[in-house]
């Protein structure tokens, strides 16, 4: 059996600020329970959300 290790470790504490840093910022700025979680949700998926736009305004 080979033992494979695998090293993410900077790329994942970068991620895992940003998600805290935008959860943060959507709770705080919710005003009722439902907006706390779709602040939850958009925390999840900003990544995604900012490659979209920057590709898009690149015009890739």
């Amino acid at each position: 059996m080979k033992n494979t290790i695998q090293q993410h470790g900077p790329s994942n504490t970068v991620y895992g600020m940003g998600f805290l840093g935008a959860v943060i910022y959507y709770i705080s700025h919710a005003t009722g329970f439902w907006m706390g979680v779709l602040g939850l949700l958009k925390a999840i998926f900003w990544p995604a959300c900012l490659v979209y736009e920057a590709l898009k305004a690149l015009g890739a």
